[in-house]
């Protein structure tokens, strides 16, 4: 029997198990809406902007450990859709993108909306540099076998998004049925690699025989669930862990072997411990360049002094920043179960090193004392110090939290204690603005059970509110805590270090006054609650109100511009202020003085 091509995608994704789409209206994907719109087993999730749909949809899939769908009009559409789409791909998120393109008869004619001025017919092009791979649909009956290949690409090996783009006409037209016999066929769950006995036998004994081993975990391990399987190893061989920003939740950050964020914004004891081990196993990192304090040696990681191993699902990955005495090509979650094995017939006792356990609970310590003061302030615009410490204290740990840039995600991945795994979610590669707002309503619908959250500056709230309208349509109950501090704060610290003025980062209005759009005022237009908090003492119990509500909740929150504290070293304070010792990213000298951030 011969169906319309919409209709077969529909029903392919509904086979796939898919529960949402989430997209924007096109005139290229008008008859997959009115596929859509018959279907009683996928919701279509419409935004007001496409980079809320792919935002959404990044952080759907971060949840549902599957690849999530976008559906987008072509011309605007795929470029509104790009930034989240790179987002997903820079922190190895699955995602299948289902774009609709210029009518197949009309290439080389540029027709309405085609993006691509000296191409014909070939938007795809746009997504190459990020999605792992772009087809056309030239020719339906092909249809079946590029979806099969389209999700089993992004969801193995080092995840990612993937684009289909469809000639509109392609949507409208015919096929049999019988096309897609080979898709009922086809395994939706595809093994992945682990090591072999002998090299899980040379990691542990490297572990074992080293004076002071490390680990060091990015947010692969997140993704594959490693969680137990990391805890079982550390607690046996009693070995630190340091972890990414990404990494974040794959031990709780209370853990006794937890020590902390590395890199920019780790300080001087979580890089000292990874500095000066002896040997570093990491697992599901790139040891990127916020992770490594820009690579500079001996200030994160010193490869004079420590022998690297490195597990990864992406073969170019291993040994692409430090090189490694041992590369393995694994899922984290199974290399590590062959580690453990391997470790506990080589060293049936185990290690104990309490003295290292004592020191890192006394530098945990000393490190959340010095916090105290600023935290428990009771100042107003806040502090962001007292904007975590009040979050913590209310929601649950269960709870899923958003973040965005600035304090949100650095000062949240250096102070801010987590608990479980996949319940904090960091854009961390491409380190989005407007990642947060959106993407809280993705993790939100495939987590519906769970209280989610986003904490967002002003600056990225911004940049999409129109987010509310999608939680009012499809009643999403998520909570939008905006930190006010009327700048793109990051940023304008950065600046007023550098070049003691703060031009380009802070909101004023004509008359050179400070200005903030009334976000309460806004949100409630939208028609949710809102709440402008008047004083730090009032935060907390209108948090714990927005929790309990059930509903869309915005809480606009002047906060204080203060710097994200931080002992580790970005390259690009060196680029804007040159010293002497630091040439081309490298030291020639002793450590870099580290740039004062000035408030504004």
């Amino acid at each position: 029997m011969k169906k319309l091509v919409s209709s077969q995608i529909v029903n392919y994704l509904e086979r796939r198990d898919v529960k949402h789409i989430f997209g924007l209206c096109g005139h290229t994907v008008i008859a997959m809406l009115d596929a859509l719109e018959k279907s009683e087993k996928l919701e279509y999730i419409s935004v007001r902007h496409e980079q809320v749909a792919s935002h959404a949809a990044d952080a759907y899939a971060r949840i549902t450990k599957k690849a999530s769908v976008v559906l987008c009009h072509l011309g605007p559409g795929l470029t509104n859709a790009a930034t989240g789409v790179a987002n997903a791909a820079l922190d190895a998120i699955p995602m299948v993108v289902i774009a609709g393109d210029v009518p197949s008869y009309y290439y080389g004619k540029h027709p309405h909306q085609e993006v691509n001025m000296h191409c014909d017919g070939s938007q795809y092009d746009i997504y190459k540099p990020f999605v792992k791979r772009a087809w056309r649909l030239d020719n339906p009956e092909l249809l079946p076998e590029i979806l099969d290949k389209a999700f089993r690409l992004a969801e193995t090996g080092r995840p990612g998004p993937v684009l289909i783009s469809v000639p509109m006409d392609m949507f409208s037209r015919e096929i049999d049925d019988k096309l897609f016999a080979r898709t009922y066929k086809e395994s939706h769950e595809i093994f992945k690699p682990s090591i072999p006995e002998n090299t899980a036998k040379e990691i542990a004994k490297e572990l074992i025989n080293a004076k002071n081993p490390l680990i060091h975990v990015g947010g692969q391990a997140v993704f594959s669930e490693a969680t137990d399987e990391l805890r079982e190893l550390v607690e046996f061989l009693d070995i630190p862990v340091t972890r990414t920003l990404m990494g974040q939740g794959i031990l709780p950050d209370t853990h006794p072997l937890m020590v902390g964020m590395t890199g920019f914004w780790g300080t001087d004891f979580v890089n000292g411990i990874s500095k000066n081990a002896d040997v570093i196993l990491g697992i599901g990192t790139r040891f990127a360049e916020a992770d490594s304090s820009s690579w500079y040696n001996n200030v994160t990681f010193d490869e004079e002094k420590s022998k690297f191993m490195q597990i990864d699902v992406e073969p170019s990955e291993i040994g692409r920043n430090y090189p490694v005495a041992i590369g393995a090509v694994a899922d984290p979650k199974l290399a590590l179960q062959a580690i453990v094995k391997a470790a506990k017939e080589l060293k049936p006792e185990g290690i104990d090193r309490s003295q290292l356990r004592e020191f890192i609970k006394e530098n945990k310590m000393e490190f959340k004392k010095s916090n105290e003061a600023i935290s428990n302030d009771s100042r107003f615009p806040m502090t962001p110090q007292r904007i975590l410490k009040d979050v913590r204290e209310v929601f649950p740990q269960d709870g899923i939290i958003v973040t965005d840039v600035g304090w949100n995600k650095n000062g949240m991945g250096q102070q801010f204690d987590i608990e479980l795994p996949s319940t904090i979610l960091h854009p961390g590669g491409l380190a989005t603005m407007g990642f947060g707002p959106a993407a809280t309503l993705g993790a939100k619908l495939a987590a519906p059970d769970k209280k989610v959250i986003t904490l967002v500056g002003d600056g990225g709230f911004g940049t999409n509110p129109s987010v509310i309208a999608t939680a009012v349509e499809k009643n999403i109950p998520v909570v939008w805590v905006v930190m006010n501090n009327s700048a793109f704060g990051t940023i304008a610290g950065l600046e007023a270090s550098h070049y003691e003025h703060t031009f380009g980062t802070v909101f004023k209005d004509a008359k050179g006054a400070a200005y903030t759009p009334d976000w309460a005022q806004i949100a409630a237009g939208y028609g949710i609650k809102s709440k402008k908090i008047q004083s730090a003492d009032e935060f907390k119990a209108v948090f714990k109100e927005a929790l309990e509500s059930n509903e869309p909740y915005l809480i606009d929150v002047p906060m204080e511009n203060i710097p994200v504290p931080t002992d580790g070293i970005w390259n690009i304070n060196d680029i804007y202020t040159p010293k002497e010792n630091v040439v081309e990213g490298k030291l020639t000298g002793g450590i870099v003085t580290k740039s004062v951030h000035a408030t504004t």
